[in-house]
C-alpha cells in the first residue's frame, strides 16, 4: 500500500502529513506509558519483522500494490503508541532508502498504515477483549480479526484519499475495487501471520504481550509456570 510520489495532490499530500505529524507527536507521549524493560526490545523486533514483510510487495492492479502491513501485529505486541512508532519508523527507512514510497507521500502512508491501520487494529482488538472469555487464549484470535478488518480499512481511507486527491487518470470505482478486494484477500494472510505469532509469544511469555497484559494466564500455562 505504500503511496509514490505524485500519486496524491500537494494539497492532501501536505493535509496527511500534517495528520502523520499530530499523530506522530501524541504517539510519542503515548508510548511513555508503554514503553518499559519489556516493550523496548520487543519493539525493535517488531520492528525488524514488519520490515522484512513489507518489502514483499504484491502488484493489485489500478496502479497500486499490496504487503503485509503489520499494524495489528505491532499493536498487540507492544500497544498501540508504541506500535504507531515503529509503523512510522520502518515507513520511513522504506522511503529514503528503499524508495519504497514517496517522500512526499510519507505523512499519507504514516497516516493509512501507522495511524489508521494500528489505531483501527488496536480498538477491535481491545473490543473483542471486551467480549471474549478473560484469558490470554483469546488475544490471538482478537489480533488476527484485528489484523484481517484493519488492513481493508485502510485499502478504504486510501481509496477515500484518492477520490478528494487523486492525480493519476483511473477511476475511482477501479481503485476501489483493486484495493478494497485483494486487501481483504491480504487481510486474511495478515490475520494468520498475526494470530501465529501472537500465539507463539503468549504460549512462551505472556507477559510480553502487551495486549495480554491484566488477562490471566490460562490454566495450563500456569500450572507449567508452577511445576
Amino acid at each position: 500500500m505504500h503511496v509514490p510520489d505524485g500519486f496524491l495532490d500537494g494539497h492532501t499530500s501536505i493535509a496527511t502529513g500534517v495528520v502523520a505529524a499530530v499523530g506522530v507527536g501524541i504517539a510519542l507521549r503515548g508510548a511513555r506509558n508503554e514503553l518499559d524493560d519489556r516493550t523496548a526490545p520487543m519493539a525493535g523486533l517488531v520492528g525488524a519483522f514488519v520490515f522484512a514483510t513489507q518489502m514483499v510487495n504484491y502488484p493489485v492492479g489500478a496502479g497500486t500494490s499490496g504487503h503485509l502491513m503489520g499494524g495489528a501485529l505491532a499493536a498487540a505486541l507492544v500497544g498501540p503508541w508504541t506500535g504507531i512508532l515503529v509503523i512510522s519508523a520502518v515507513l520511513l527507512v522504506q522511503a529514503v532508502l528503499f524508495a519504497d514510497g514517496g517522500l512526499t507521500a510519507i505523512g499519507t502512508n504514516i497516516t493509512l498504515m501507522g495511524l489508521v491501520g494500528v489505531l483501527g487494529a488496536w480498538l477491535i482488538i481491545k473490543g473483542l477483549l471486551k467480549v471474549l472469555p478473560k484469558r490470554s487464549g483469546s488475544v490471538p484470535l482478537a489480533a488476527g480479526i484485528g489484523a484481517l478488518l484493519s488492513v481493508p480499512l485502510s485499502a478504504v481511507v486510501f481509496v477515500g484519499l484518492f477520490a478528494f486527491g487523486g492525480v493519476a487518470d483511473i477511476p475511482v470505482g477501479e481503485v476501489l475495487t483493486a484495493m478494497a478486494g485483494w486487501h481483504l484477500v491480504i487481510g486474511i494472510g495478515e490475520a494468520l501471520i498475526t494470530a501465529l505469532v501472537v500465539a507463539i509469544v503468549v504460549s512462551a511469555r505472556p507477559d510480553l504481550v502487551y495486549a495480554a497484559r491484566g488477562i490471566p494466564a490460562d490454566p495450563q500455562r500456569r500450572s507449567e509456570v508452577a511445576a
